[in-house]
């Protein structure tokens, strides 16, 4: 599979339709690569143009903005901002939401402006725009439910776009009590991703996997790949990785269409 960076693009003297923010999980976390890979190969199969920065691109600075380091933040921030403002990019399209709501919302006034999609907004577009076409046979009758990453439904007001593709895979879908506007969070927000939790009764993850696990479900489908480690964690807790699988939801499209 070859993917072509902006450079390269530059150097033909043309654009993508779409620059693929790969984030740091997507990049270096084995099993977040997983679904970067998916992401790709569906691209790829459907013929939409798109390039990644490669070595070009560093952290967005989301963690240390979180964490209270602002000084850091801005310089990373700016760093990426001079790089993207030199391809003259205009979209990008991400499968993380700490980096799809950076981008969005702090990015703007450091003279960072782009139209930027989580990766399930750009699918439910292309869907719609009648590019992709998805036959969910694979996933007929299963029970999936889905877990909304904080940074893509109360911080960005999107619950529609993952549960339009989750429903064209003729699946069960189940809601957990706690979602959309009352989803819980999987505990990796606000830099917590990287250090041990405080000491307490019980660790989010672990609260979040037992509201999904008591449903049975066969999936539980994720668009984040923190919440991905999380509810994964989650379910080794409770022993169930053999019987429940974790997916984000661009993994299960890239299944049902046996990419």
């Amino acid at each position: 599979m070859q993917i072509k960076t902006m450079a390269e693009y530059a150097a033909e003297g043309k654009s993508p339709e779409v620059l693929f923010w790969v984030g740091c999980a997507g990049s270096f976390d084995d099993r977040a690569k997983k679904i970067t890979k998916a992401f790709c190969k569906i691209l790829n199969k459907i013929g939409v143009e798109f390039a990644v920065l490669g070595q070009e691109e560093s952290c967005t600075g989301d963690p240390a903005k979180r964490a209270g380091n602002e000084f850091v933040f801005q310089m990373m921030a700016l760093t990426n901002i001079e790089v993207l403002n030199a391809y003259e990019v205009k979209r990008i399209v991400t499968a993380c939401p700490h980096c799809f709501n950076t981008l969005k919302n702090e990015y703007p006034s450091l003279g960072g402006n782009y139209e930027v999609m989580h990766h399930t907004q750009f699918l439910k577009k292309l869907m719609e725009e009648g590019r992709l076409k998805i036959e969910g046979g694979a996933f007929k009758g299963k029970k999936i439910t889905f877990h909304d990453p904080c940074y893509l439904g109360r911080a960005n007001d999107e619950y529609e776009a993952p549960r339009m593709l989750l429903e064209k895979l003729d699946a069960e879908l189940v809601e957990m009590k706690r979602c959309r506007t009352n989803g819980l969070c999987c505990g990796a927000g606000g830099a917590q991703m990287f250090k041990e939790p405080e000491k307490g009764n019980k660790d989010i993850n672990i609260e979040r996997t037992e509201e999904a696990l008591s449903f049975e479900p066969k999936v539980i489908a994720t668009g984040c790949p923190f919440c991905n480690t999380m509810m994964t964690d989650g379910v080794k807790h409770f022993n169930k990785n053999a019987e429940v699988a974790v997916k984000d939801i661009v993994e299960l499209l890239a299944e049902a269409e046996d990419l």
